[in-house]
């Protein structure tokens, strides 16, 4: 399997994005971004994601066999994203996935999207296993038990809004430009803590979060300082409400990590990018190695998707050509085990 070919398709949201794994490594990873045009809506509208990726995913198929230096009769397996995410936006990469396994007769890898975020990991370095993964992104904040690739159950998740979510709420609430994250991470780096925001749920004995109560206090207290034509502090803002977030995330992955002992805590997902998680994670879990892909790899791309078709195709996990979007796809939970 190490010396086959894989092109693997990635169009659950606003990113368009093919890749091709050769000899187990990525040889090309091309996004196609839609940030701009997201830009002036505040938030993704999937009408005009879908349409983007069917304008471009064609050009970035021919580019990403290009830049790998592969033709199209020299792959062996397509891998799609088949959720979560957009139902509009997962039925381009779906269609184009398809037809590209029909044409050339080779086999269909379906991949969970929050899987390739996990397996992307081991661009950074060799995983091992059992392993815990926080999974943080603009849909998902999820703890999830890897035993084995290919075998992920949920240990714990968000009630209500993912992290990342709520980082670009308020991101538009204090007038940064979409997608917050980034901008306000650097704010957070300016300020003090002042603001005390709730910790929701961190003392209770589970391992699930909540960002809504952090998310309405933010906003309360913005709202409440503009009737008062009192100015707030960005930067104060900032690093109170990112300080509460890692709180509440490294709170439940430390407690993840005492009820069930792995080798290895993998990071990942959109907002592994944050430069303050980033710092927490490394000063605060020392006894055990803590991977989280490159920052190339922590937004939605294709590289990912080929990465976790490779347990899958092992497991001989393939679809048909009826292959459907499953928007609300999801990973089991370790209760139904």
């Amino acid at each position: 399997m190490d010396e086959k070919i894989i092109l693997a398709f990635e169009t659950s949201c606003d990113e368009t994005s093919v890749a091709v794994l050769k000899k187990g490594q990525l040889a090309s990873n091309v996004i196609a971004s839609q940030i701009e045009s997201h830009k002036r809506f505040g938030g993704v509208v999937p009408e005009v994601a879908s349409r983007h990726h069917v304008e471009v995913i064609t050009a970035c198929i021919e580019e990403a066999l290009q830049e790998a230096e592969v033709k199209a009769g020299d792959v062996d397996a397509v891998a799609v994203t088949y959720g979560p995410g957009l139902v509009g936006a997962l039925l381009v990469g779906l269609s184009a996935a398809k037809a590209f396994a029909w044409s050339h007769n080779l086999p269909l890898i379906p991949v969970n999207h929050m899987a390739g975020h996990l397996m992307a990991a081991q661009d950074q370095a060799e995983l091992k296993f059992p392993l815990m993964a926080l999974l943080v992104s603009g849909g998902h904040t999820e703890l999830v038990y890897v035993k084995e690739p290919g075998d992920y159950r949920i240990v714990g998740e968000t009630r209500d809004d993912a992290v990342g979510e709520a980082y670009d709420k308020v991101g538009r609430v204090m007038g940064l430009t979409y997608p917050a994250g980034r901008e306000l991470d650097q704010l957070a780096h300016q300020g003090q803590d002042v603001y005390n925001f709730p910790r929701a749920m961190l003392g209770e004995d589970n391992l699930e979060f909540s960002f809504s109560g952090l998310k309405s206090a933010f906003i309360n207290l913005h709202h409440n300082a503009q009737q008062k034509e009192e100015e707030l502090n960005q930067a104060d803002l900032a690093t109170s409400f990112q300080m509460a977030v890692l709180d509440i995330l490294l709170g439940k992955t430390k407690k993840a990590l005492e009820r069930y002992p792995v080798e290895m805590l993998v990071v990942a997902g959109g907002v592994a990018a944050n430069q303050g998680l980033r710092q927490r994670l490394a000063e605060e879990i020392t006894d055990i190695p803590v991977v989280i892909p490159p920052l190339r790899l922590c937004g939605d791309n294709a590289g990912m998707i080929a990465y976790a078709s490779v347990s899958e195709w092992n497991k001989n996990n393939l679809a048909g050509l009826d292959l459907n979007a499953k928007p609300s796809l999801a990973f089991p939970s370790m209760d139904d085990l």
